[in-house]
């Protein structure tokens, strides 16, 4: 029998054991947004320690940092194997609102071979099938096929501010081939798919000032400019007809889409029409010449995220506003900069503000965007560990959101990142009754054993 063949059985002998730990990960509260857990958050590193020196990560330890602890720990096979990069994270999203978990989002439940509990799939349930993979190996083979190290962080869900620094000044005991990362989706029950992807991300807030305070209406309305209306004018301006952004220079940089991959956009089993119907709109609105698809995960974006200004409350209040404030992101593409884009735009606002308003500008966050080697030797491993488990062949594809660790790895160790995730979309990550079935924690496991074996033979 070989030692895939022991592996894949040992996890298939002990998966109710593998899930009666999860749970009892998952049974902790490590909400990493709200210093009210931070001892919960430390106790969760702690937890995933104890277990890592259980399967024999003799070295792993919890190391502080100025917010919560980056856990990490290596098993070191021979120096001629090659080396994979765990990256996985144990903090998770506040779980409010809590009247509408059918079940308490920290007392996890399974219902018809399904696990509910916050965590679930986003990124405990993920993270935790690569540790139940190094498990399977050392009671079966007594080492893996690759040598393997993990960096488990606790910030990922408040924003990640301790984590370039760290692998900056581990840059030696972090090196390694390749970072592999199980924090994504499948694209479809049953239809694996690997991430090759990523857009990045501007994020800014812009707030227009007219008068020096609120003002009557009825004194100073028609004689005053009001800065909700400018503001709504600008918002109202930076896309034309075609849905374009017309920001000045803000596609200069923007890597085309190659016909192989509209092609194998072309080819995905997306249904357009049941997409729109999903989240209640009557049509899609895309840039012009591009596809849902392509407009949703390959293509740069700018959306107003919210805006206020004025009176909201009940009844009326005649007030002609101070101040009005909009906060706006851009899904960013190859090879746009973040920084470049926050200075186009403001450079555009401060060309059309009107002279009568003052314009305050600030960015609030950015993340580079991403696109992997669909060719190297750790991609072709994963997608044939995938095809193996699924019966099928993975597809590649681009998913519109940010996971701006990997463009950490790339730009500090320059690691590229095989992103295999088994989540779905409608797993409910960072919503109530968040959950991940069993049946793909089960497989991502079996993905992963597979993914090392190919990898090293490789």
């Amino acid at each position: 029998m070989s030692s895939i063949t022991r592996a894949l059985a040992y996890s298939q002998a002990n998966q109710n054991r593998f899930v009666a730990e999860l749970i009892d990960l998952l049974r902790i509260p490590s909400i990493s947004t709200d210093p009210a857990y931070s001892d919960q958050v430390t106790q969760t590193a702690d937890w995933l320690v104890d277990h890592l020196k259980g399967l024999g990560v003799e070295d792993a330890e919890a190391i502080r940092t100025k917010g919560h602890p980056i856990v990490v720990g290596s098993i070191t096979v021979d120096p001629v194997c090659p080396t994979v990069l765990v990256y996985g994270h144990y903090d998770v999203q506040p779980p409010d609102p809590l009247d509408l978990w059918t079940s308490p989002p920290f007392e996890p439940v399974i219902q018809e071979g399904v696990l509910y509990a916050r965590g679930a799939c986003d990124d405990k349930g993920q993270m935790f099938m690569h540790l139940k993979a190094l498990e399977c190996w050392m009671q079966t083979a007594g080492t893996p096929p690759v040598n393997l190290k993990f960096i488990l962080e606790g910030e990922e869900e408040s924003g990640s501010a301790s984590l370039p620094g760290f692998i900056e000044s581990h840059r030696e005991e972090l090196s390694a081939d390749v970072v592999v990362i199980s924090d994504s989706s499948l694209f479809a029950p049953g239809i694996p798919s690997i991430t090759y992807g990523l857009r990045g991300m501007t994020y800014v807030e812009i707030t227009l000032t007219g008068p020096d305070r609120d003002l009557h209406s009825g004194t100073y309305g028609g004689a005053i400019h009001n800065p909700i209306h400018a503001l709504a004018a600008l918002i109202a301006g930076m896309h034309d007809e075609g849905h374009r952004i017309t920001i000045d220079g803000f596609y200069d940089r923007v890597r085309p889409l190659s016909d192989d991959e509209r092609r194998a956009m072309s080819a995905l089993p997306f249904d357009a029409v049941a997409w729109a119907q999903e989240v209640g709109v009557r049509a899609s609105l895309t840039e012009s010449g591009y596809s849902v698809l392509e407009a949703s995960t390959s293509r740069p974006t700018l959306d107003c995220n919210g805006i206020w200004g004025g009176y909201i409350g009940d009844g009326a209040k005649t007030v002609l506003p101070s101040k009005a404030s909009a906060k706006i992101s851009m899904r960013l593409v190859p090879d746009q900069d973040p920084n470049e884009i926050a200075e186009l735009m403001e450079a555009w606002l401060r060309a059309r503000v009107p002279e009568s308003i003052q314009l305050e500008f600030r960015m609030v966050h950015g993340a580079q965007p991403v696109l992997i080697d669909r060719q190297s030797d750790a991609m072709a491993a994963a997608s044939r560990a995938l095809e193996e488990v699924y019966a099928r062949a993975p597809y590649f594809t681009r998913i519109g959101g940010s996971i701006p660790v990997v463009a950490d790895f790339k730009h500090l160790l320059g690691l590229d990142s095989v992103l295999m995730g088994f989540g779905l979309d409608s797993d409910a990550i960072h919503s109530p009754n968040e959950h991940f079935g069993l049946d793909r924690f089960a497989e991502g496991i079996d993905a992963i054993l597979r993914f090392h074996t190919h990898y090293a033979a490789g």
